[in-house]
């Protein structure tokens, strides 16, 4: 039985203690947040116990940690588990400076303690189906990706003004992504951001709209689209290759279609990314848990967080100068 602790009890972390205590062989034991209530109440919801993140990680009766904090905390926070001993799921992004991103790999790397980064969207079962797809060679090699990520709604700003931006922030999933279907990272990143959705978002200095293209060093080409307004939701993948498409579409709230004289009328898509990818955020932890307890190599490893922060790094001076961007530069 892995034990485990939760740092961070936010809209995430609840998501999180509910694939913790789902499944079989972990078991949510404390929970901790800057904000006392708030982790006394998420600890009491699950059966768990709130402490303090000090006590959590030096408890050796511990064996992981799950950091669901800020994002200007992931980094200390991952650093002080692995010295203490523990596996870590961390959620993305592994920082908000990819310099100390980067000397965070470097740290853990003396720990030798297994790190997994939360990009569950490649837990997502049809997700994981069309990569399955891809690598069997059923469409031939690809030669062009299109993901879209459309939220229905942006956040508050006051998250928007410690996010990072909707690069490192928002699309760093679908960088994670490309570089999961087209098996690495990019040679060039190209990208515009513009802000169409609320001028306040522009004020604190972030985008809300934005698309990049990513080249690779064979003529690949992949291209991102995400929205921070899209009353319905949107997420979607495209692989088309030399013999074929493979396509996920939107997931609708059911199956139902209703055909009339008057049309063909389907249920909308899930709207948030919260229920859209509730299958994935438990395999992700099912992933998890296997990895740590039987030593293997974690599915998604600290550089692959600091692969996609690169590819965030490199959208976002694109965006500011208007010039494609080499990623070795970054």
């Amino acid at each position: 039985m892995l034990t485990v602790g939760l740092l961070g009890a936010g809209r995430i972390a609840l998501v999180h203690a509910t694939a913790i205590t789902a499944h079989p062989e972990s078991k949510l034991v404390a929970v901790s947040d800057y904000l006392p209530e708030n982790a006394q109440k998420l600890a009491a919801q699950f059966g768990a116990e709130a402490r303090s993140t000090e006590e959590i990680i030096a408890d050796p009766a511990i064996d992981a940690v799950l950091i669901a904090t800020p994002t200007n905390t992931h980094s200390d926070l991952i650093e002080a588990a692995t010295r203490a001993g523990k596996a870590v799921l961390c959620e993305k992004p592994v920082d908000l400076s990819l310099d100390r991103a980067r000397a965070c790999l470097a740290n853990v790397g003396e720990s030798q303690q297994p790190v997994m980064i939360g990009f569950n969207r490649r837990f997502d079962p049809n997700f994981a189906a069309l990569k399955g797809a891809l690598d069997a060679g059923e469409i031939g090699k690809s030669e062009i990706l299109a993901i879209t990520s459309y939220d229905p709604a942006p956040p508050p700003i006051e998250y928007i003004k410690v996010s990072g931006g909707l690069f490192r922030d928002m699309m760093i999933h679908d960088f994670d992504m490309a570089n999961f279907i087209m098996g690495g990272p990019p040679v060039t990143v190209s990208a515009v951001g513009t802000c169409l959705v609320d001028p306040a978002i522009g004020e604190a200095g972030d985008v809300d709209t934005a698309a990049v293209t990513l080249t690779y060093a064979d003529g690949r080409i992949a291209v991102i689209r995400n929205t921070r307004r899209a009353g319905y939701g949107d997420q979607r993948v495209e692989v088309q290759g030399s013999e074929g498409m493979l396509q996920v579409g939107n997931l609708g709230e059911n199956l139902m279609v209703k055909s009339t004289a008057a049309g063909v009328v389907s249920a909308k898509p899930v709207l948030f990314f919260l229920e859209r990818y509730m299958p994935a955020y438990a395999a992700e932890w099912g992933a998890f848990v296997a990895a740590a307890t039987s030593g293997e190599a974690m599915p998604v490893t600290l550089e692959d967080g600091v692969a996609a922060l690169a590819m965030a790094e490199a959208a976002t001076k694109s965006a500011q100068t208007g010039q494609p961007v080499n990623l070795a530069d970054i």
